[in-house]
Parts: structure tokens; C-alpha cells; sequence
């Protein structure tokens, strides 16, 4: 089977989410990412909490398909090493704090500028430029700056997603960029130098949430429900469950109505519609509420799909784990790590023709001395590195313990 990155070199100076994740894609479609690691701890996310048999919850989750290049860049011979590397690849991308990737000559300008034929992705908190360009950001802090936390949760009780959407956001605009950038580089022979702000993403995606604002009305956020559509919330059921259910325009809202055995409510002109029915919501979810709780959660769903309605159960984390349509479907994996088999779940695209690549994932240094073989070192070189402690290697041998 061939996949459709195959051939592919990715060299990733990454650490945390957002870089770790595109990379990651793109090893699922067949290229081959090399990850570059500090010699003493490696991606702070390895040893993160270590609920994963040891192993850090985000590191099982984002470096499949990797390569481990321990590697001290303090040191100059290690700095030789890195851009040697970055010689012979295709898609070079780094999340390093501010100022470390111009410190390194690796941010995404600066290595087009000597390697005209590389797709360079610099991924920050906030770009570069205006007063925020030196600070450190983290998800929750884009997020925070960005205004989603503002919209969700309830009022004066804010939250931030449980998902961060910042960094996911910021992996996948990358990704997509990667993709472009290459599709382009086929025709030009050119790479490209992207750059990726978490601020941006989360602006971005608030789009209808800035029109509201700017436009002369605040989003008050409302838990699990949408605060722009109603009704769109939770309601408990008579069996100790919660459901989800949402209408998203006029037509199902009458049916909704009939499925509630409620058709006096379509004659109500205070629900006549959604703006209106938006602004009396509490009232309205309660006389949802007062239906769904005289039902199971069967029943409910029996009657929303005979109605043609939308409906969720509300999941815990843990009940994802058995889940019908992944398990049924086939999504979860088994992948090696230094720790034994981990499962995780396939990546969302599925392919007519070639399927996500599932390769292990890497101790901290696990490739180092291929990696420089293949570079083109020999044993003498590597060893004197090794001693050096200019390059790590995952377990040393019982002489060096």
C-alpha cells in the first residue's frame, strides 16, 4: 500500500500540542516525521502526568509515527546536526517559546531563505508583530484572549473547553496549509513559510460569536446548548440520564412541537421564531424538560428519530471508550510505545485506496544514531557525540549505566 505522503521528510522541533499533532497527521499519511528532542527531558509532555502505563496522556495521543532525535542544539555540533537535517527535508515545523526558532535559524523564514524548496511552518501563540508578540501562550491562554471562554460555561461561571481547541485548531490549520504548500511546490518547485497563531484560530473560528458582538449583541453562554438557536440544550430523562436535543430552524422546530405533544406551542407567538424563542429560552427549556422527564432516554430518542429530530446522549469520557459506532466501525488501534500497546483511535479521514499508518512511538532518543547514520556519520562521529552528550540514545548499555 502506498500512502499519499510517502517519501516525505518532516523534521518537527516540537513540544506540547499543536506542532505534535500535525506532525503526527502527516506520519498517518505516510511521511516520515523525525522529532527533535532536548537531551535531558525531551517533549515536557513525555512525563505530563504518566497515566498511560507511564507514559504522558498527550505524548501516547500525538506521536505515533515518529522518530526520536535527542539532540543538545546549546551545543554547536548538535546545531550542525539540525540543519543537516533540515537539508534533506521537505516540511520543517516548530512551536519553540518566543524567540527560540530565530535564536535556532528555524523559524519558518529563515529556513525557506536558505532552503528555497522546504515548507516551513512557524506554530506561536500570537503571532508576530503587535504588542503580544513575545509572550508565551498555552491553549487556555488563547483561549482566554480569543473570547471562547467567555461563551461557554454559564453566566459569571466561565469555562474553557475541555478540548484544547486552540492548539488542535492551530495543528490542523497547519496541516492544511502543509498540504496546499505542497500541492503548489509540485508546479513551482517553491516551498513556503507559514505561520500559524493560536489567536488567529480562535478568532477565527468565534466568527459568529464577533458578529453578534460587533453587531450589538453579547452571546450568553449556557452550558450544554447553543446560545444562538432554542430550543438547543440538555433535559433529563425520567431514568437518570441526560439528552440532547437541538432544533435549527422553523421546520423542525414544529416538528419538535408535535413531537412534545405541544402543538399549542406553535401557536404561541412569543415562539414564533428563533430570535424569539431565543429570548424566553429558560421558559421554553423548561416545558421541554417537563416532557423529557416523564420519558426514558429510549423513548425519547424513539420518538426524536421518528420526528426527524436531532439527539444525543450525553456521554461520559469513559463511555467513549465503548461506544458503539467507534467500536463497530473499527476505529480504535493498538500501536507499540516504549511502554507496551497503546490504544488509540485512527485518524477521522478514511481513504478509498490507503489506510492511517500506525508506527510506534519513540523512546526519547530512539533514532539518534541511525538518524546521524543516515546523514551520513560514521560510527567514530557518534559515538564521540554520544560522550559528548551532544546526542541521547533511548536505553544506553549496561557499560555506560
Amino acid at each position: 500500500m502506498t500512502r499519499p505522503l510517502e517519501g516525505l521528510v518532516v523534521v518537527s522541533l516540537e513540544q506540547a500540542v499543536a506542532a505534535p499533532l500535525c506532525s503526527r497527521h502527516l506520519g498517518d499519511m505516510g511521511a516520515r516525521v523525525i522529532k527533535v528532542e532536548n537531551v535531558a527531558t525531551g517533549d515536557f509532555t513525555r512525563g505530563y502526568d504518566g497515566i498511560v502505563n507511564g507514559l504522558g496522556a498527550h505524548f501516547a495521543w500525538l506521536n505515533r509515527n515518529k522518530e526520536s532525535l535527542s539532540v543538545d542544539l546549546k551545543q554547536e555540533a548538535g546545531r550542525t546536526v539540525l540543519e543537516q537535517l533540515i537539508g534533506q527535508a521537505d516540511i520543517v515545523i516548530q512551536n519553540l517559546g518566543p524567540g527560540a526558532a530565530t535564536r535556532l535559524g528555524v523559524a519558518a523564514a529563515d529556513v525557506v531563505a536558505r532552503h528555497p524548496s522546504v515548507i516551513a511552518v512557524d506554530i506561536s501563540g500570537y503571532g508576530v508583530g503587535g504588542p503580544f508578540d513575545a509572550r508565551r501562550a498555552y491553549d487556555v491562554l488563547a483561549q482566554a484572549e480569543g473570547g471562547s471562554c467567555a461563551i461557554t460555561g454559564f453566566p459569571g461561571a466561565p469555562a474553557k473547553p475541555g478540548i484544547p481547541v486552540a492548539d488542535v485548531g492551530a495543528a490542523m490549520y497547519a496541516l492544511s496549509s502543509i498540504l496546499a504548500a505542497l500541492h503548489a511546490r509540485n508546479s513551482t518547485g517553491k516551498g513556503s513559510a507559514i505561520s500559524v497563531a493560536m489567536l488567529d484560530v480562535i478568532g477565527e473560528w468565534m466568527g459568529f460569536a464577533l458578529n453578534f458582538a460587533r453587531y450589538g449583541q453579547s452571546m450568553v453562554p449556557d452550558g450544554v446548548s447553543s446560545p444562538t438557536v432554542a430550543p438547543y440544550s440538555s433535559y433529563p430523562t425520567n431514568d437518570g440520564q441526560t439528552v440532547v436535543l437541538g432544533t435549527t430552524n422553523d421546520v423542525e422546530w414544529a416538528r419538535f412541537a408535535e413531537m412534545i405533544g405541544r402543538r399549542d406551542l406553535l401557536e404561541d407567538a412569543t415562539l414564533a421564531s428563533n430570535a424569539l424563542r431565543v429570548a424566553v429560552r429558560q421558559r421554553l427549556n423548561a416545558e421541554v424538560a417537563s416532557w423529557t422527564s416523564a420519558h426514558t432516554l429510549r423513548e425519547i430518542q424513539a420518538a426524536a428519530d421518528a420526528a426527524g429530530i436531532g439527539h444525543a446522549r450525553l456521554n461520559q469520557v469513559a463511555d467513549v471508550l465503548t461506544h458503539p459506532q467507534l467500536t463497530d466501525r473499527g476505529r480504535w488501534v493498538d500501536c507499540d510505545s516504549p511502554v507496551g500497546p497503546v490504544t488509540g483511535l485512527l485518524p477521522p479521514p478514511i481513504a478509498d485506496g490507503w489506510s492511517a499508518r500506525t508506527d510506534p512511538i519513540p523512546d526519547l532518543g530512539a533514532n539518534s544514531e541511525q538518524i546521524l547514520a543516515w546523514l551520513g556519520y560514521g560510527r567514530p562521529e557518534v559515538e564521540s557525540m554520544l560522550a559528548n552528550r551532544v546526542i541521547r540514545r533511548a536505553t544506553p548499555p549496561a557499560s555506560e549505566l
